[in-house]
């Protein structure tokens, strides 16, 4: 993530509470507390049996609040961070700050009442604000960005269907949401980590072969990819769509094995980012592979897309963009190198589980403990840098 400086200028006013100064604060925050908490709540209903009233049968509950839930939070809280960047605009901060993340909370809470379709508040208000942000400034290059957020609501009001009765189209809106925050790793990571690394290098390793700059190639890889995961999302079960994703799989490697990764393994916080990218084109490879042979489960490939690639890209971008508004080194400490390790340990137990046969459930039951440790780190690590002030 670009480092994006809070803005200054305008009338004089009273400054906001840290904690709702700029976007990434609220919503990096809460989505890490979401992400260790949902967990373990879908982990008593699976292993033990305990009963959740929601709306919602509980495996697409569990589905939905980490992409609609946790995912959009973290979507949210880079967007609203980045946006003043682009368009030169004050950043959403203040009451109108604290109002999305209300709506936010509102979701999540919407879920177990009579009225679950409240979720859809968030999205469409996120949307509203970006799209008012960008035609405002007339920064009309950025509106893919306010068409990715359309297709989040779209596939968010899908679900929402399904838990009125409607309509039984949970499953798509809940693909179709994990395959947008996918398609946000492979165009947003794949400029952030090859940059990130560059400019890394430059600075550590000043002798050494850079990554290799954008090229034809690298579009003609990201536009399989993006094959791929369309195919994925639109017929899950044909064997053209597995060939579309083992070629853009394959593409998406291609394209990482340029950015040299394995030049930054000194460097966690950077290398992360190579281990997240890398997630997303093994596991659609590996859904394209599973699809012609049947080796497992399908949720053994989503889970690589999902707890891998989402979960480490996620928490690599959550992690750097706080140090580096919080004014700190740009340096991956212990702690933050733990949760790395606990979202890795999470991802590989929990895409192994259906190999393990009477112990699948338990290697479930520990990748949601990794997970859970992972977020729950996260947040209890970077509370004090997201509330406080920047040094």
């Amino acid at each position: 993530m670009v480092t994006v400086p809070l803005q200054e200028g305008g009338a004089r006013r009273a400054a906001p509470a840290a904690l709702w100064s700029a976007g990434f604060r609220p919503f990096f925050l809460l989505a890490a507390i979401w992400a260790a908490l949902a967990v373990p709540v879908w982990l008593a209903v699976y292993a033990h049996g305990f009963p959740l009233s929601a709306a919602l049968p509980v495996m697409v509950w569990h589905a939905h609040e980490m992409v609609y839930g946790y995912g959009l939070a973290a979507v949210a809280g880079f967007l609203l961070t980045a946006i003043p960047n682009w368009t030169g605009r004050l950043p959403i901060r203040g009451a109108p700050l604290a109002g999305l993340a209300a709506l936010w909370l509102l979701g999540r809470i919407a879920a177990f009442t009579p009225a679950p379709w409240l979720d859809l508040a968030f999205p469409l208000a996120l949307m509203a604000v970006v799209t008012r942000e960008v035609a405002s400034a007339r920064n009309f290059h950025n509106l893919p960005v306010v068409a990715i957020l359309g297709v989040l609501f779209a596939g968010d009001l899908l679900v929402q269907l399904h838990a009125l009765g409607i309509a039984y189209t949970a499953a798509l809106g809940n693909r179709i949401g994990v395959a947008t925050l996918l398609l946000l790793i492979a165009l947003i990571g794949g400029r952030l980590v090859p940059s990130f690394t560059r400019n890394w290098m430059a600075r550590e390793l000043p002798d050494a072969r850079p990554p290799a700059p954008h090229s034809a190639l690298d579009w003609v890889c990201l536009v399989l990819g993006l094959s791929g995961l369309a195919a994925w999302v639109a017929a899950p079960d044909s064997l053209f769509s597995f060939g579309l994703e083992i070629a853009g799989g394959v593409a998406l490697g291609v394209r990482l094995a340029r950015w040299r990764g394995l030049a930054t393994v000194r460097e966690p916080l950077l290398f992360v980012l190579h281990a997240g990218y890398g997630w997303l084109a093994a596991g659609l490879a590996f859904a394209g592979a599973n699809g012609f042979l049947g080796w497992m489960p399908a949720g053994a490939p989503l889970h690589a897309l999902t707890v891998g690639a989402i979960g480490t890209m996620t928490l690599a971008v959550m992690t750097r963009a706080s140090l580096g508004h919080a004014g700190r080194p740009l340096h991956a400490g212990p702690g933050t190198s733990a949760v790395y390790l606990l979202v890795t340990l999470a991802a590989a137990l929990r895409v192994a589980a259906p190999l393990l046969g009477e112990h699948a459930v338990l290697s479930t039951a520990l990748a949601g403990c990794a997970w859970s440790a992972a977020f729950a780190l996260f947040a209890v690590l970077y509370a004090p840098l997201l509330i406080g002030r920047k040094q």
